[in-house]
């Protein structure tokens, strides 16, 4: 039997997790609500409540494994990227767990984590074949990545500046619309038309991507609309969410079928914290009838950071052996 501990803590989201030969069987999420009244993540706050939470989730995760700690195996954990103060708790607490259990400690790349959600065990479930393209789109990137195997993946596109995530949230906050805003205007964009309002689509070469001209338009829009009547968001705040989702998710599924016919795959995945989008999952869906993609989409609760996601990317390289040192240091900025 292989037990490994997965500990996730890149941004604001304080996860552990317990993978038992390959099967995620606890994942535990401490969540952090300090932010909100600040519009958006502090760093400093942020990696202060990890050192809160850490040791309360991973003991939650160890009961709702029915083990003990000294049946773990290895210790996964977020080495980047991130925020480093973030980064820095996980990382800390992983190397002195390994240290106290006599066990060895495995580095894990967020982004790669994310798209090896997908092959978490659950039920019949379809897993993606190699080679396969995987959207991967979060607050911090957006990336089409082609995935050769479990660890063979290469980027073919990535966004230039503000990733969709980003777009999000700042487009959230243009609307005056509490933190996190992101799944808000999804909540709005549901009873909205996504014709209402036209917004442009930048014109990026190759598979790249880029969101801060869409931004600028939108904040430019709003400002001149909010001049003529005062009253026009609460108005109208359906139509303007749905029409702004409907292009952030055309952006991005105009650069995904275009990847598709450049390297001749069939096979989508999503995946990050923006897969659990309505728009983007429906958009994707739609968009597989008519090109004949088999399509893979993550359940809701390993779209956003979790520990799950690190444990089974930490189970493969264990089974690898692919340990790290002790003397290994977090990254905000990892290579992929």
């Amino acid at each position: 039997m292989s037990v490994v501990l997965g500990i996730e803590s890149s941004c604001d989201e304080t996860s552990a997790a317990i993978c038992i030969d390959g099967k995620i069987v606890s994942n535990i999420i401490a969540n952090q609500t300090i932010h909100e009244q600040y519009g958006g993540v502090v760093p400093e706050l942020a990696s202060r409540v990890h050192q809160q939470n850490i040791v309360p989730a991973v003991h939650q995760a160890i009961i709702a494994a029915k083990i003990t700690k000294n049946q773990i195996d290895a210790v996964a954990f977020t080495r980047g990227p991130g925020l480093l103060g973030s980064l820095l708790v996980g990382t800390s607490f992983a190397k002195a767990f390994a240290i106290a259990n006599d066990i060895p400690i495995i580095e894990v790349n967020h982004m790669q984590a994310h798209i090896l959600a997908h092959f978490i065990p659950d039920g019949d479930k379809a897993i993606p074949p190699f080679p396969f393209l995987c959207l991967t789109v979060s607050g911090g990137h957006t990336q089409i990545v082609l995935v050769r195997n479990y660890f063979e993946m290469e980027i073919v596109g990535e966004t230039l500046d503000d990733a969709a995530g980003e777009a999000f949230d700042k487009t959230a906050k243009i609307l005056d619309l509490p933190y996190p805003g992101g799944p808000l205007i999804d909540q709005y964009a549901k009873s909205g038309n996504p014709n209402a309002f036209q917004f442009p689509e930048p014109q990026i070469p190759a598979l790249n991507f880029s969101f801060s001209g869409l931004k600028t338009s939108i904040l430019y829009f709003v400002r001149d609309q909010v001049k003529e009547n005062p009253h026009f968001l609460k108005e109208n705040m359906e139509d303007i969410c749905a029409s702004i989702q409907s292009r952030i998710v055309s952006i991005l599924l105009n650069k995904v079928k275009k990847a598709a016919k450049a390297y001749q795959i069939k096979d989508i995945a999503i995946a990050g914290g923006v897969s659990a989008n309505s728009g983007l999952r429906n958009g994707l869906t739609d968009l597989a009838k008519t090109e004949g993609w088999n399509v893979f989409i993550p359940k809701f609760e390993y779209c956003t950071d979790n520990a799950a996601m690190i444990a089974i990317a930490g189970y493969f390289k264990y089974l690898d052996q692919d340990f790290a040192k002790q003397d290994i240091s977090p990254l905000a900025r990892m290579p992929f």
